[in-house]
């Protein structure tokens, strides 16, 4: 399957799995150049290989293609930033995405927070969607983990190929689910920074590595 494919595949998937309502959210990919990344507007079933945008490395888009996702500057610098990921799913899942505006972060109430790369997934701050600043915000929030929530926006996940980009924003969107419910019962129980090394240290070995 190609790199278009891909993006396309984890795209729609995104879409039919709930992750992203109607036309918002985005992914792409690494490609030689720069990367690809789905259209701004478009409805992800609609969507063909050829529809994809490519972005060069510079930030400039040949003028044949569509217009790109207007979150494209965010994904320029991500990559830039990040020379060990090659795919970025950002989402406006809904417990994700209300943990988001309600400016909190997702704490080691669960070990499963690590796959986030750390012991908590962390908010990053908020800045108008498309602009610099926000750019600047992720690349900065995410220098250390592979996921966070963005404040007043949604979610962003990091990873080698689109369908892991994809498996991890869909667990991001799981653990915000689960910490809502933990946040009803009243003040949740955090496991200790020396617990989750070691879970960050399993995690290394743990599944089908690449």
């Amino acid at each position: 399957m190609s790199i278009g494919e891909q993006v396309l595949e984890a795209a729609q998937s995104m879409s039919a799995s709930g992750l992203s309502p109607g036309k918002s959210g985005n992914v792409s990919a690494r490609t030689e150049g720069g990367f690809i990344i789905t259209p701004t507007g478009l409805e992800y079933d609609d969507l063909k290989p050829n529809d994809l945008v490519l972005v060069k490395e510079d930030g400039s888009v040949p003028l044949e293609q569509l217009k790109p996702s207007s979150e494209a500057p965010f994904h320029l610098a991500v990559y830039k930033a990040r020379p060990d990921i090659a795919s970025i799913v950002h989402c406006h899942s809904n417990k994700a995405t209300a943990l988001a505006c309600a400016g909190k972060s997702i704490p080691a109430f669960h070990y499963m927070v690590a796959a986030a790369g750390g012991h908590d997934i962390p908010l990053a701050p908020y800045a108008t969607f498309g602009s610099e600043e926000l750019a600047n915000a992720l690349v900065a929030t995410l220098q250390d983990r592979n996921a966070c929530l963005m404040a007043h926006h949604g979610q962003i996940a990091l990873a080698t190929t689109p369908a892991k980009a994809l498996d991890l924003a869909l667990e991001i969107e799981n653990l915000a689910k689960q910490y809502l419910d933990v946040l009803t019962l009243g003040e949740p129980k955090i496991l200790d920074d020396e617990e989750m090394n070691k879970v960050l240290e399993k995690f290394k070995s743990y599944g089908q590595q690449d």
